[in-house]
C-alpha cells in the first residue's frame, strides 16, 4: 500500500491506530515475561533485558529495516539512537505517575540493574566512536562498526546474565518494598493464569510479539511518509514521532510491570531494549544499499547518543545513592532526566536543522 497516496490525516489516523496495536500487544508481555521468569527460574532482570527487552525491541527492528531498506538512513538511524534517551524517559514518567512521591531507584536496589546500565553507557561510547570517525572498513556495503557494535552487545547480554546470581554488590539499609496494590495485582495475574501451561504463556507471549512487529512495520512506513508530507524532516521525526511510537511497547510494559511490584524487570527491559536498539545499527547496515549506514549519520546523532548516556548515568547514580528522596512526586533523579531531555531535545532541534 502506497501511504503517499493518503492525506495526511489519514496517514495521522492510522498511525494513531498502530500505535494503539502497540501499546495493547506490549501492555500484555511483561504480563507473560513475569510469568516465565517465575516458572523458569530465570532471574527478573535477565529475563527484562533478554526476552522483554527483545520483544519491546521488534518495533525499532521493524522500523529501522524498513527505513534502511528505502534509503532513508537517517529516519532509521535517529530513530535508534534517539529511542534511548526517550525510554529512559519513560522511567522517570511513570515514577511520577504509578509511585506518587517514592522514588523509584529505591525500590530496584538489585545489582545486574547497575551492571546493564554500565553496559549500556559502554554501547554508547562505541556508537559515538563510529558516528565521529566514520567508517574505516567496508564490505559489500557493510561497515566493520556495526559488526563491533553487535558483537560488543553480545558480550553485554553474557555479562549480564553472569552477573545476575553472582553480584558481589548488596544494598545496604532497608530494600524498599512495592506498595501494597501492586503485590495484590501481581496475585491477580497469578491467579488468573494458574490453569495455564508455561508453554501456552510462550505461545502467547510469541502472539503478543507478532502484534508488536507487524504495527512496528507500518509505523516506519507511515512515519516516512508523514515526514514528506509535513516537511518536518527524516531527522526531527525519527528522533521523536517514530522514538516515541516505537517505544510504546517499553511503556507499556514498564507500566504494566509497574502496576504489580515488578520494578527490577521493569527498569531492566528498558535498559536491556536500549543496549539492544544499539546492535540494530547491524541489520540496518544489511538493508540500507547506498553505502555503510554510520557515513550517512550526521553528526548530531553524536548528540542523542549522548544524551542517552547523560540521562542513564542519573539513573546509575541513583540506584547506587538508593535514598527515597522527591520532588514534584517523583524521584529527584527522574526529575533530574526529564528536564535533561527536554533540554537536550531543544539543542537537537537547533543543530539538526543548521
Amino acid at each position: 500500500m502506497n501511504f503517499a497516496e493518503l492525506s495526511v490525516w489519514l496517514n495521522c489516523l492510522l498511525f494513531a491506530v498502530t500505535a494503539i496495536g502497540v501499546w495493547w500487544a506490549g501492555s500484555k508481555l511483561s504480563i507473560y515475561v513475569d510469568l516465565i521468569a517465575e516458572r523458569t527460574g530465570l532471574g527478573r532482570a535477565f529475563a527484562g533485558a533478554l526476552l522483554l527487552g527483545g520483544a519491546t525491541s521488534l518495533p525499532e527492528i521493524a522500523t529501522t529495516v524498513t527505513a534502511s531498506a528505502s534509503g532513508a538512513a537517517t529516519l532509521a538511524g535517529t530513530n535508534l539512537v534517539g529511542g534511548i534517551a526517550m525510554q529512559i524517559v519513560v522511567l522517570a514518567v511513570l515514577d511520577a505517575v504509578v509511585l506518587r512521591r517514592k522514588a523509584l531507584t529505591f525500590f530496584s536496589p538489585q545489582a545486574a540493574l547497575l551492571m546493564q546500565a554500565a553496559m549500556l553507557i559502554q554501547l554508547l561510547g562505541w556508537f559515538i566512536a563510529a558516528n565521529s570517525s566514520g567508517e574505516f572498513f567496508t564490505f559489500a556495503h557493510i561497515g566493520l562498526w556495526p559488526v563491533l557494535l553487535f558483537a560488543a552487545y553480545l558480550l553485554a547480554l553474557w555479562v549480564i546474565y553472569r552477573y545476575e546470581d553472582r553480584s558481589r554488590w548488596e544494598p545496604a539499609g532497608e530494600v524498599g518494598q512495592p506498595p501494597e496494590s501492586a503485590r495484590d495485582l501481581k496475585d491477580v495475574h497469578d491467579q488468573a493464569y494458574a490453569e495455564v501451561s508455561t508453554k501456552q504463556v510462550g505461545i502467547y507471549f510469541g502472539m503478543a510479539a507478532l502484534v508488536v512487529l507487524g504495527c512496528g512495520y507500518l509505523v516506519a512506513r507511515l512515519g516516512e511518509t508523514l515526514a514528506a508530507q509535513t516537511g518536518i524532516g527524516q531527522g526531527i521525526v525519527g528522533a521523536t514521532l517514530v522514538a516515541l511510537v516505537t517505544s510504546l511497547p517499553e511503556v507499556s510494559t514498564t507500566w504494566s510491570a509497574f502496576r504489580f511490584g515488578a520494578y527490577n524487570m521493569a527498569t531492566a527491559n528498558i535498559l536491556g531494549t536500549n543496549c539492544l536498539t544499539l546492535a540494530l545499527f547491524l541489520p540496518a547496515d544489511l538493508a540500507y544499499r547506498k553505502g555503510p549506514i554510520i557515513d550517512a549519520l550526521g553528526p548530531s546523532a553524536s548528540f542523542l547518543a549522548a544524551l542517552g548516556i547523560m540521562t542513564t548515568s542519573i539513573y546509575l547514580w541513583g540506584v547506587l545513592e538508593r535514598r527515597d528522596r522527591t520532588v514534584f512526586g517523583m524521584g529527584i533523579d527522574s526529575a533530574v532526566v526529564l528536564v535533561l531531555y527536554v533540554v537536550g531535545l531543544v539543542i537537537y532541534a537547533s543543530i539538526s536543522q543548521s
